[in-house]
């Protein structure tokens, strides 16, 4: 892989109150393909998310996006770089007073001089794509978890970003919405073209979207392969996850 990846992080060190969380990862993405970064809890998936969009500075160790460094530079000077990237986040993060049409909107009106019309055009084709059209008089408070982070996903999708952070984006679904979100997140790939990566510990959504699986394990990468790969590894810290309920501390 060249050193034109969108992501390249080298080495990354990070820890909380004296405790390490990130002991030297080493990860990058080629330009197009669905990366899932795969881990226990608190083996600092989410860390890593902060890290690449610049909301956490390394201890030591570089990350690289669009082969810009992004440690250590401050919010205002990264907001050209942000544009270039969506974040789904584990919540959704929606603004409860805001309609669905002012929350997809957000960022357009952050970051482009655009007419009104245009803008609730470019709305308008969002949520189309996640599948909630006609929804923009709504309040979140309205929708159901599924159409929350859908509307999330319509969110991070409205600047066209070249790069899609996904975290945990089935966490408190069902399957059927899992499922919907899975396959949300494999057409997204295909229409925008954009690199994405997925923290997740849902294996089914690994399954479906991923073209490549990364495995935290002790604030390293441990693992890194296809999804039959992973199936098939008889490394002992991958076993332990793919036997894993994802309801308790991982051993």
């Amino acid at each position: 892989m060249s050193d034109d990846a969108p992501v390249i992080v080298t080495g990354l060190e990070k820890a909380f109150g004296g405790t390490p969380v990130l002991r030297g990862v080493d990860l990058k993405l080629s330009a197009g393909e669905n990366y899932t970064l795969l881990g226990g809890s608190g083996s600092g998936k989410s860390v890593c998310l902060k890290h690449i969009v610049g909301l956490l500075a390394p201890d030591s160790g570089s990350v690289r996006v669009f082969g810009e460094e992004v440690g250590g530079r401050s919010d205002a000077n990264l907001v050209k770089l942000r544009r270039r990237i969506g974040t789904v986040f584990q919540s959704s993060a929606l603004f409860d007073s805001l309609s669905v049409l002012e929350n997809v909107a957000y960022p357009l009106r952050e970051h482009r001089d655009w007419p009104e019309e245009r803008v609730l055009r470019r709305v308008a084709e969002c949520l189309e794509v996640v599948g909630l059209p006609g929804t923009e008089a709504k309040r979140p408070a309205e929708l159901s978890g599924g159409m929350r982070k859908r509307v999330g996903i319509a969110r991070a999708i409205v600047l066209q970003p070249e790069l899609i952070l996904y975290d945990e984006p089935t966490t408190g679904l069902d399957p059927a919405n899992s499922s919907r979100i899975g396959a949300l997140i494999r057409s997204l790939q295909d229409e925008l073209n954009a690199t994405a990566l997925i923290v997740t510990h849902d294996m089914p959504l690994v399954d479906s979207i991923s073209d490549r699986v990364g495995m935290l394990h002790e604030g390293r990468i441990a693992f890194e392969g296809t999804v039959a790969e992973l199936r098939e590894s008889q490394r002992p810290e991958v076993r332990a996850f793919l036997a894993w309920d994802g309801e308790e501390e991982m051993p």
